[in-house]
């Protein structure tokens, strides 16, 4: 493995054996850097990155602060690779990528390209291996991706990675109940819940997990912290699914034999559970990318007034 590593999520960071480096000489070098990492896999033109990461110029400022950049990221990272190493990027006068032979170890390619692996699998059919890969995935997620940044196509790939990670923790706390180690499941299904309070589906499944595990009051608790959350979120009451689930759970009256044991009844489940969670999620990212849009003009109108009033203050000045 790389000694180089970096994690973006969470907090930025670039670590050389675990110890935190500061190469990068300003924030511009580091967003730069990011972007580039979380579109590793093609070019890019200096044009749209340079319009990208600074929308409020024109375009010759935004060249220039480009260039500037783009200077500083190239120092950062020739000090921190190691001597005798190809530089990292790879540039010509339209484009920039990261080079593909750069030893790089970064915490987002490991934890897309484990996800990719199992994407098409549910829980309930995935193998000791695959289970193994997604708890190392996991354990990647210390936070959201790039936590304390706002850009816009920072927002973007901070939900399309959660909505990754939400999936995961579903897909393991399938595998746990059909292997029987419903403790952990219980907990995968908590650190779910932390994400996204309102996830009906996740309620379920514990309530089935509290059940199997010989804890029918604590399965009834999860169906009153469904109400509960339901209707504080989303107004709604649970489905006609979890009404009987939970009369069934009440009465003791659910059969062990009738919970899934190889996924096919749960992926039509997911199919359908999905579509919501993603609705709702791409409803919050609109409303805050309107927010900062609308930041970013009010910052404009103030600086407009300043200068405005600086020039009036000037002798000479109206």
């Amino acid at each position: 493995m790389s000694p180089l590593k970096v994690r973006l999520f969470g907090k930025f960071r670039l670590l050389e054996n675990e110890r935190q480096l500061e190469c990068f000489s300003s924030a511009k070098a580091r967003e730069l850097f990011s972007y580039l990492l979380l579109h590793r896999d093609k070019p890019h033109s200096r044009e749209i990155l340079a319009s990208l990461l600074w929308s409020d110029c024109s375009t010759l400022q935004s060249k220039k602060y480009f260039r500037q950049t783009l200077w500083q990221l190239h120092q950062g990272l020739d000090e921190a690779l190691p001597r005798g190493q190809l530089r990292a990027l790879q540039t010509d006068g339209e484009s920039v990528r990261f080079s593909p032979q750069t030893d790089l170890w970064v915490d987002i390619a490991v934890f897309e390209q484990t996800f990719a692996r199992v994407q098409g699998i549910v829980g309930e059919q995935m193998d000791t291996r695959q289970c193994h890969a997604l708890q190392e995935a996991l354990s990647l997620y210390s936070g959201d991706l790039l936590e304390g940044w706002y850009q816009d196509w920072c927002l973007y790939h901070r939900e399309r990675l959660q909505n990754m990670y939400l999936a995961m923790l579903d897909k393991m706390m399938g595998f746990c109940e059909v292997h029987r180690d419903y403790q952990r499941g219980l907990e995968y299904g908590e650190r779910l819940l932390g994400q996204d309070r309102c996830s009906e589906r996740t309620y379920s499944r514990l309530m089935r997990l509290h059940y199997l595990a010989g804890d029918r009051a604590g399965a009834i608790r999860q169906f009153q912290r469904c109400v509960t959350a339901l209707q504080e979120e989303l107004d709604v009451k649970p489905s006609q699914r979890t009404l009987n689930l939970y009369e069934r759970i009440r009465a003791d009256q659910l059969e062990t034999e009738t919970l899934p044991q190889t996924g096919r009844c749960e992926w039509g489940q997911e199919k359908q559970a999905l579509p919501s969670l993603t609705s709702r999620l791409n409803k919050l990212r609109s409303a805050l990318l309107k927010i900062h849009k609308r930041v970013r003009q009010d910052i404009r109108e103030i600086d407009q007034a300043i200068g405005a009033e600086l020039n009036r203050l000037r002798p000479g000045g109206r």
